[in-house]
């Protein structure tokens, strides 16, 4: 009978003690939300949902019972979300410009800076301490965010994502169709199809190109990592070796999380 007791108070323990370092991500984009399970600095959990979508919550809340939860968005604050997490979260932190970060920012207007931009930036920094570093997130919008290895972040540059580019080319002109992304891009396209697939995939690839050789002059010893929906597409066209990562903005927010609650 000790021994089961002491069997059941260790597994009482061990399960308790589990939930107690579970945290909850909650990462709101312009086209999904995103939903992750840290235990540690371990993901265990990821599912995707639409942005209008929130029975999400009672099951992951019901199966990992976590204790601190912080959400970011790039589209506002959505109350209903919000407020159901608050009310089952001991812990909830809504991520915005007073919340604390690991690093220095330089940028002038810390308000309007996407939270997304600066979660990647904090990701970064955690994975590759002590280096410089460039941040190439490919998803609705691609941007370029730039970190010293003393843990200054410079700012960065925004530009229109692949899907973006496909879609403006379309909207705005009267002939010219609505494309897709597809693996094998010629460098030179044959047909109008082809021509934009060619001209919008190589001028991305030329672009992220030439912003990582114009860093490496001042930064020689960069290190590059690209993260996004499109990540993986376009880590083998890059010329430069790089690090891909499609979960670096949720390994900043987790870490973002964990300094908070450290140090409030």
């Amino acid at each position: 009978m000790f021994i089961l007791n002491y069997i059941l108070l260790a597994l009482y323990l061990q399960r308790n003690l589990f939930h107690e370092k579970v945290n909850l991500i909650v990462e709101q984009g312009n086209t999904n939300l995103k939903v992750a399970v840290f235990d540690n600095e371990r993901l265990v959990s990821l599912i995707s949902s639409n942005n209008n979508d929130i029975s999400w919550v009672d099951g992951v809340f019901e199966q990992y019972r976590p204790t601190k939860c912080i959400m970011s968005s790039v589209t506002g604050k959505d109350n209903m979300l919000v407020n159901s997490l608050k009310e089952k979260a001991p812990c909830f932190m809504w991520l915005d410009e007073h919340i604390s970060v690991p690093v220095t920012i330089e940028y002038e207007t810390k308000n309007t800076l996407g939270k997304d931009r600066i979660a990647a930036v904090v990701g970064a920094y955690h994975l590759r301490p002590e280096q410089d570093i460039l941040v190439i997130d490919a998803g609705t919008a691609i941007t370029y965010e730039v970190l010293e290895k003393s843990g200054v972040y410079k700012g960065g540059n925004i530009s229109p994502g692949l899907t973006t580019r496909f879609r403006a080319l379309n909207t705005f002109t009267k002939q010219l169709p609505l494309v897709e992304e597809i693996n094998d891009v010629p460098f030179i396209g044959t047909s109008t199809e082809t021509a934009i697939l060619a001209g919008v995939v190589n001028g991305i690839v030329f672009e992220m190109d030439g912003y990582i050789d114009a860093l490496k002059t001042k930064y020689s010893d960069i290190f590059v990592f690209l993260t996004g929906g499109h990540s993986f597409y376009f880590e083998r066209r890059l010329k430069s070796h790089i690090f891909a990562d499609a979960n670096l903005v949720l390994v900043g927010l987790n870490r973002i999380l964990e300094y908070n609650a450290k140090n409030n």
